[in-house]
């Protein structure tokens, strides 16, 4: 599992420890939805993006990248995604930039022609192995922190976060899903181990047999069809629209359109309609 894949799963069910990690109360992500975003016509993706509510448009938005691999063109990628968001959809809020590194020997991008964005209030670097002991005490930040947690001392780490969330978080099913995904980051690390394994380790598999952890695992097993169906409509719309769009591309050429002017009014990439002009001369 990719490493940003995780902070996307941990940030969308406990949007909280975003801000905890900036130096916020978690409570201040009730003034905004958590989501992915790809820039149309590019091959962007923003790892995360904190928009806030309409009933908070003063909150600035927040893009996410988590960077665990060393990258020297990372920052000119970065502000080309920020951008070009900003262009496409015209936000009336202000904007931050929180980028996650496991440390910072990783921070290798180049940074000179950034300079006066990176030493802005606009954008921040964290590096997880650099929080302070008094960061670590929330349970949120020793969740995101265990990412970068040395290997053999991962299970124990793990274990005893565990054994945090059953003491203090009331809510069972938000209880489950955060010891899912401490395990799952588990996993993630310690890849040579089987899940049974892991889950002997953890001391989850006699929490398994419970009936409370069984009605948290069906209940979140709802949650995450109807979440899997809602994700599925939205691609399945979204590629019908596509399809749609590539299908009025001939009947505009034939009216005298050109290229440029049928990639404009359809949104589409000047490239696919090219393909398909050359394809119809062919024919």
């Amino acid at each position: 599992m990719k490493t940003d894949t995780i902070f996307y799963s941990l940030f969308k069910t406990f949007p909280g420890i975003f801000f905890e990690l900036i130096g916020y109360s978690a409570s201040e992500a009730d003034a905004y939805q958590f989501s992915s975003v790809e820039i149309k016509q590019t091959a962007f993706r923003i790892d995360g993006l904190f928009l806030p509510s309409t009933d908070t448009p003063n909150h600035p938005i927040y893009f996410i990248e988590v960077q665990f691999q060393r990258d020297t063109k990372f920052y000119s990628r970065l502000f080309a995604e920020i951008f070009l968001y900003l262009h496409q959809y015209q936000p009336t809020s202000s904007w931050r930039a929180v980028v996650i590194y496991p440390s910072r020997n990783l921070d290798i991008g180049q940074q000179e022609d950034y300079r006066e964005l990176l030493t802005s209030q606009r954008v921040r670097r964290i590096y997880l192995n650099e929080f302070d002991e008094e960061a670590k005490q929330s349970l949120g930040v020793k969740t995101v922190a265990l990412v970068v947690e040395a290997e053999k001392t991962t299970g124990e780490k793990a274990k005893t976060l565990i054994e945090q969330a059953q003491q203090e978080v009331a809510d069972e099913a938000i209880k489950q899903k955060l010891i899912r995904l401490i395990e799952t980051i588990v996993i993630y690390k310690l890849p040579q181990k089987s899940r049974k394994e892991i889950e002997k380790m953890l001391g989850l598999d006699d929490l398994a047999q419970t009936k409370v952890y069984q009605e948290a695992k069906q209940e979140g097993l709802q949650e995450g069809l109807k979440e899997g169906l809602k994700e599925g409509l939205k691609e399945g719309l979204e590629i019908g629209e596509q399809r749609g769009r590539l299908a009025a591309v001939p009947h505009l050429l034939a009216l005298g359109a050109s290229v440029e002017k049928v990639a404009q009014a359809l949104s589409l990439n000047l490239e696919e309609v090219n393909k398909i002009a050359q394809s119809l001369q062919n024919q």
